[in-house]
């Protein structure tokens, strides 16, 4: 039996355009704001134990407690958003949870007979993945380990939520892109 930390942190709803659906969540749900993070750069990559790359945007926004992304992929590349929706799908996706310690819990899973779909790092250096309980949760669970630069993004969108009017639903995370357009 492999068990799952007792709290999500945030809920991923798989989108085609994660713009357009921050502005929509927001009108419809109160949710917010989103802060749009376009062509996620990824350090590595690995889709079902496989090298790969991933080219995803999300839109980060908060519902309450709880962190909410919208994510999509502009292509139809394998990758654990093709393994559950179409291009133009929504769906919930994952359900995110922080872990204590990544590594231990990715071997708890493969003990248990849990498929990994996802191992990646950031180009800042958080590591997370992704399993596939889609057979028992009708989803997929996200996991990392609350770092330094992990815990204080999340600070941000929970405060920038905080006393939040619904002006300005939509706001930009700036990336940096080398002269090839890799980041």
């Amino acid at each position: 039996m492999f068990g799952l930390p007792s709290r999500p942190v945030q809920i991923a709803y798989h989108v085609a355009d994660p713009a357009r659906a921050a502005v929509e969540f927001a009108r419809s749900f109160g949710w917010g704001p989103f802060h749009l993070f376009e062509r996620i750069p990824l350090a590595r990559c690995l889709h079902r134990g496989r090298p790969t790359r991933w080219d995803h945007t999300s839109a980060y926004g908060q519902a309450g407690a709880l962190m909410v992304e919208l994510i999509s992929q502009p292509d139809d590349a394998p990758s654990v958003l093709r393994d559950v929706y179409a291009r133009d799908a929504v769906g919930i996706h994952h359900v995110a949870h922080f872990v204590d310690d990544l590594d231990a819990t990715l071997a708890a899973a493969r003990t248990a007979g849990v498929e990994i779909a996802l191992e990646a790092t950031t180009t800042t250096g958080t590591e997370f993945a992704m399993l596939d309980l889609r057979g028992t949760l009708g989803h997929m669970v996200e996991l990392y380990e609350p770092d330094g630069g992990l815990a204080k993004f999340y600070r941000y969108v929970e405060k920038s939520a905080q006393g939040w009017d619904g002006a300005d639903p939509l706001r930009m995370i700036q990336t940096t892109r080398n002269a090839d357009g890799t980041h």
